[in-house]
Formats: structure tokens, C-alpha cells, sequence
């Protein structure tokens, strides 16, 4: 195990050195480090409690009359929560790169991002909604959208 590290040393953000001529800086980042651990760790919770959310979900809709059957509000709830648990895992997933690795995953960011707000057009209601609000979406997705192509057309 000992021999593996030595192999594969962890290499954390160039920002968050854990040697730094100050000794109250190198204190702070080792802290910093702890704390983005403790997050990767309640996130997971997170994501356990999602997945209780969607079974939860589905257990009341479904028990109701007609049993069995979801209706369209039914289906939209269901998929809200199903793809909070899916957000909640790609959020995860940036904890990790921004833990292991020494690049900051912007593809990953921007693509966890465009899942969220799609997300939110998913379980809209747009009789209750602003023509205004609608814009402010509309804007977000569309600058989502080009983000993600620049980034995934670009060449490593």
C-alpha cells in the first residue's frame, strides 16, 4: 500500500499546497482539504436521502386511487426528484475531481449546471410564471448551452 502512494501520490489544487513556506497557510489548506472531504461525505448522504425521496415519491402517487397510475403532475415530481439525485451525483463527482485531481472539471460544471436548470424547466408550471422569469430561463439554458458546446468542441 505504502509503495502504491509513492506510485500515485495525491496531488491536490495547486492553490491548496500542503507545503507552503508559511506555517499558518499550509495549516489553513490541510483544513480546507478536510472540509471539501466533509462535504464529498454529506453529500453522498445527500444523495442516499434523493434516492428515499424518489421511492418515497412513487409509493404515495402510486397507492393513491387510481392505484397505480400517475398523472402528468405525478410523472413531473417523479422526474424532478429523480434528477435531483442525479444532479446531487455529478456534484459529488466535481467534490472527487476537485479532491483528486489538479484541473478544475468546467466541462463537468457547466454539464452539472445544464442539469439543473433543466431540471427546473422540466417541473415549471408556467401557468404561474412571468413572461420575464420565462426570459431569465430561457437566457440561462441558451448561455448554458453555447458554454458547453465552446467547451466540448475544444481539443485536450
Amino acid at each position: 500500500m505504502e509503495k502504491d502512494k509513492k506510485l500515485h501520490p495525491i496531488k491536490y489544487h495547486e492553490e491548496l499546497p500542503a507545503e507552503h513556506e508559511d506555517l499558518l497557510i499550509a495549516f489553513l489548506h490541510r483544513i480546507i482539504r478536510f472540509v471539501v472531504k466533509i462535504l464529498a461525505v454529506l453529500m453522498v448522504m445527500v444523495i442516499i436521502w434523493g434516492i428515499g425521496d424518489v421511492v418515497h415519491v412513487l409509493y404515495t402517487r402510486l397507492g393513491q386511487p387510481p392505484f397505480l397510475l400517475l398523472d402528468i403532475n405525478d410523472l413531473l415530481e417523479t422526474f424532478g426528484a429523480f434528477l435531483a439525485v442525479l444532479i446531487a451525483i455529478e456534484i459529488f463527482i466535481n467534490i472527487r475531481l476537485y479532491l483528486g485531481t489538479n484541473i478544475v472539471p468546467v466541462k463537468l460544471v457547466v454539464a452539472t449546471a445544464l442539469m439543473a436548470i433543466s431540471r427546473k424547466v422540466i417541473v415549471l408550471d408556467l401557468d404561474k410564471l412571468t413572461a420575464d422569469y420565462l426570459l431569465g430561463i430561457a437566457a440561462v439554458v441558451l448561455g448554458l448551452g453555447i458554454s458547453y458546446w465552446l467547451i466540448a468542441r475544444e481539443k485536450p
